[in-house]
């Protein structure tokens, strides 16, 4: 069962344009391993790539940012599912962690992925 990405909040700017050292390095993770499908590229101002799933979008882009400090929380319907989608399709994770993190009166049951690109995802869950 597949996991529904429904949004894509980033964790400093703009989920349009995370950082990353090697746009063309990274693109197979999010395809692969995330489930992502590429829907547009660009060479100008910068090397770029635009990333859909369901109704999301995220951008990769070679701007000089530090990857490492960047990333994006998914809201997903389904924690548990995302998990596990995510480690079949080779996620070098066995164990979730899961957890549970409060923002302002929202709880969500969370797991996190580092990308080999070194951006962090947090996919969680909305708790009733």
């Amino acid at each position: 069962m597949k996991a529904v990405f429904k949004t894509a909040s980033p964790y400093l700017e703009d989920a349009m344009n995370l950082p990353v050292e090697n746009l063309e390095a990274a693109i197979p993770f999010y395809e692969t391993v995330m489930g992502f499908q590429l829907v547009s590229q660009k060479v100008a101002p910068c090397k770029s790539a635009v990333l859909g799933r369901d109704d999301i979008r995220i951008g990769l882009a070679e701007n000089g940012g530090d990857p490492s400090q960047e990333g994006c929380f998914f809201e997903v319907d389904n924690v548990e599912a995302a998990f596990n989608e995510l480690k079949s399709n080779g996620l070098g994770k066995k164990e979730a962690d899961f957890r549970v993190d409060q923002y302002g009166t929202t709880s969500f049951r969370v797991f996190f992925v580092v990308a080999p690109d070194g951006l962090c995802y947090c996919l969680g869950e909305k708790q009733s």
